[in-house]
């Protein structure tokens, strides 16, 4: 890193799209005030670890790189720990050796005045500056924004937190009540994102994106539709999904949409019924199934994602079984697989039946198998078809990039741009069924 004047920051992002978003966010506003943006393995005048909760797992990392952060700086620097887990468990955190700043969910731009305040004035006497009011008393969502992007794809947070409060999960604790984004600041924001030309795909994402105008008297659909008015604006996607969200009139307003990709990630969490009803989900497989049926009619080249969790509390042998049964009814292009974490405060964590650690890691590892011969199956399908792919890196002379439904492509082209969209025809799906290579 080149030696300069400027005080440097480094950063440590944990966790979900949303906070990648909000570290760019907090980036840009450093930036702004005269900061450089440095490496978190580098010695910086401060640090920033944006955390997440989300599993224990999480928290294990979160605490890691806290740790480590104080090891770079060699006490001289100030470290900042914001996001989920420092909502959640303020007093945990500040309790770590060298942290200097605690900052919650619901004014994360406060951080770089809060750095700032600290800087010159670090001691192993100093008390951590909290500001983690309750997450529960915000109306409104944080006033943030970004101004480009390092990548093709860029996701930007239209909502903030979520009501749904399913058993297993500690993120409405974490988050707050759903609160929206005017849609026209999102506009304009999409706007400054793709205006130097970095950028021609759009992720509008949040905690709980279907939720999206409930707040404000308006819908997804509609955002989708303003957004995509903007010529700049190539390809636009939707980030994960509750999929009750998924009525007929929401789903063909978005096939009318031409920049609309044909992709979904719905949130399953599991194919059992009794386990979706333990976990308090807002349907059981039938209508899941139903919206899957639906999706591809409208969408007929549409590929869905999706998450489960394996070994949830009491899940029998049968209640795993029919959820192996249901993805094979489902062909899930991908599924992001966890293990049942217990979260201290959520209604799972006093449920009896807990399954032992090996048990949960021998079914995340059946159902994985399953998915990739199921995942291959779908690739194989696409092979001899020509499809569009949004180039976005170059790799040991492979481009790199997506189809309109989210089918991972690599191929030779020596003349191919970030952002160049080009026809490829797929021509052979990878050994490990992670991607299809194209000519």
């Amino acid at each position: 890193m080149t030696k300069t004047n400027k005080k440097t920051v480094a950063f440590c992002t944990l966790g979900c799209r949303v906070n990648q978003y909000e570290t760019r966010a907090v980036e840009e506003s450093f930036i702004k005030r005269g900061f450089e943006i440095g490496k978190f393995t580098d010695k910086c005048d401060a640090y920033v670890i944006n955390t997440c909760t989300v599993t224990g797992e999480s928290d294990r990392k979160s605490r890691q790189m806290i740790r480590r952060a104080v090891k770079y700086g060699k006490g001289k620097a100030v470290v900042a720990v914001m996001g989920c887990m420092s909502q959640t468990n303020a007093e945990a955190v500040s309790k770590i050796d060298g942290v200097n700043v605690v900052i919650g969910n619901g004014d994360k731009m406060s951080v770089v005045d809060r750095v700032i305040a600290g800087m010159g004035i670090i001691s192993e006497a100093n008390i951590p500056v909290h500001c983690v009011p309750d997450i529960h008393l915000y109306e409104s969502i944080e006033d943030m924004s970004v101004t480009g992007s390092d990548n093709t794809r860029a996701f930007l947070k239209v909502v903030d937190g979520c009501e749904n409060h399913c058993s297993y999960c500690i993120i409405p604790s974490a988050r707050g009540k759903v609160r929206s984004k005017r849609p026209e600041k999102v506009v304009e924001e999409c706007r400054d994102i793709c205006k130097v030309g970095s950028c021609r795909e759009i992720v509008l994402t949040g905690i709980e994106t279907a939720a999206y105008g409930r707040d404000l008297g308006c819908d997804l659909a509609t955002l989708v539709e303003m957004v995509s008015q903007n010529p700049d604006v190539r390809r636009i996607r939707l980030g994960s999904l509750e999929p009750t969200v998924l009525k007929e009139d929401f789903v063909r307003r978005l096939s009318k949409v031409k920049s609309f990709m044909p992709h979904f990630h719905l949130s399953l969490q599991s194919g059992s019924d009794s386990v979706l009803a333990r976990m308090k989900r807002k349907y059981n497989t039938k209508m899941f199934y139903e919206k899957l049926e639906l999706l591809r009619k409208v969408f007929p080249d549409c590929e869905i994602t999706t998450d489960i969790i394996v070994g949830f509390p009491g899940e029998t042998r049968e209640e795993f079984e029919e959820t192996l049964s249901f993805i094979e009814k489902c062909r899930f292009l991908y599924i992001h697989i966890f293990p049942y974490s217990d979260r201290k405060g959520t209604l799972a964590s006093n449920m009896s039946g807990k399954l032992p650690l090996e048990e949960k890691t021998k079914r995340c590892a059946e159902l994985n198998e399953k998915m990739v011969n199921i995942r291959r199956e779908i690739l194989q399908g696409y092979i001899g078809r020509k499809m569009p792919v949004l180039c976005e890196t170059t790799k040991n002379g492979l481009v790199h990039g997506y189809t309109p439904n989210f089918i991972e492509t690599r191929f030779e082209n020596m003349n191919a741009s970030p952002n160049d969209i080009i026809e490829i025809e797929l021509c052979e799906v990878d050994k490990n069924a992670e991607f299809v290579f194209g000519l």
